[in-house]
């Protein structure tokens, strides 16, 4: 069987997001810029839309070279006058984040550095606190003390009363730099950082996610494993998550955390039809689906705000 390309914006039951790109421009523009986890799938994006508004410098900070190199070597094709560095350390290492901080003197971080993969987490759980949890702390203090204006910090809605520990992990993140932020603005701690929040649903595509691995499976001929007929989340694309990253960097006073409106929750029971239906196969005719059953941590649904939010 042939197995159309399918796009991945046709899976959304939405128009895409559009936003205000001249407003990011301007606070982007001429500034140094610096990008924790920037060989990531939203880290690498964030990248891609930065070099494209002019830094004054883009700072890539990333653990795993792999990534590091592959961003290097597109944005060096794609925007030749870029001034990029290309940086390897761990978020949780103080001093290598303190000579980075020094160094660079960023005016943005943008901190998308994370373990994110839920059922990974679950067995591994002291990785994610010492990534999520203690890497974030660590950025975040280096940040303050080396006078960073804005720093944004990308979350989840897993974070949202989470059952998992990558959740957790990414709660804990949220209300460090919250009460961080806090501490500043009142005058208890000294500093200037704005410190922000962004929270958004499961990105469409991104490494590890649902859609990369529902096509392997209908190229192999299926079957496509849902873990429950009535999972939902909430979707978007790699790039809408960065426009919304960006855009509430640019908009924020300090303290704030913004979600993105990302439409209606989704089955990924009829994402999975759709994407069989779409690459020009029938579902339950040429591919099966079968029902796993719910992996530890998952929740049936998410929320994007918490009650007292």
């Amino acid at each position: 069987t042939k197995v159309r390309k399918v796009k991945i914006e046709d899976l959304l039951d939405r128009d895409p997001i559009k936003i205000d790109t001249d407003k990011i421009i301007g606070y982007v523009e001429n500034r140094e810029v610096l990008v924790t986890g920037g060989g990531g799938s939203i880290g690498s994006e964030l990248c891609r839309q930065i070099a494209a508004h002019n830094p004054k410098q883009l700072i890539i900070f990333e653990i795993y070279e792999n990534n590091a190199y592959d961003i290097q070597m597109e944005l060096n094709r794609t925007c030749p006058g870029l001034n990029l560095e290309v940086l390897i350390g761990s978020v949780r290492n103080t001093s290598r984040l303190d000579y980075v901080m020094r160094t660079y003197r960023p005016e943005l971080v943008f901190h998308a550095a994370a373990h994110k993969h839920v059922p990974l987490m679950e067995d591994s759980p002291t990785e994610a606190v010492k990534n999520n949890v203690f890497g974030t702390f660590k950025t975040a203090q280096a940040a303050a003390m080396s006078g960073v204006q804005r720093f944004v910090m990308i979350s989840t809605d897993k974070a949202v009363n989470p059952t998992n520990v990558m959740g957790c992990s990414k709660r804990l993140a949220e209300i460090y730099v919250q009460t961080l932020s806090r501490a500043i603005i009142s005058g208890k701690v000294k500093g200037k950082t704005k410190f922000i929040t962004t929270r958004f649903g499961n990105v469409l595509g991104s490494n590890g996610s649902v859609i990369p691995r529902f096509r392997e499976q209908i190229i192999k001929g299926g079957p496509v494993t849902v873990t429950h007929k009535d999972i939902i989340r909430f979707f978007m694309t790699i790039p809408e998550a960065v426009q919304l990253v960006l855009e509430a960097g640019a908009m924020a006073n300090g303290g704030e955390i913004f979600v993105l409106n990302m439409g209606e929750p989704v089955k990924i029971d009829t994402l999975a039809r759709n994407l069989i239906r779409l690459s020009g196969l029938q579902p339950d005719v040429d591919i099966k689906i079968s029902y796993t059953g719910l992996r530890p941590g998952e929740k049936l649904y998410e929320e994007k705000l918490m009650s007292e939010e």
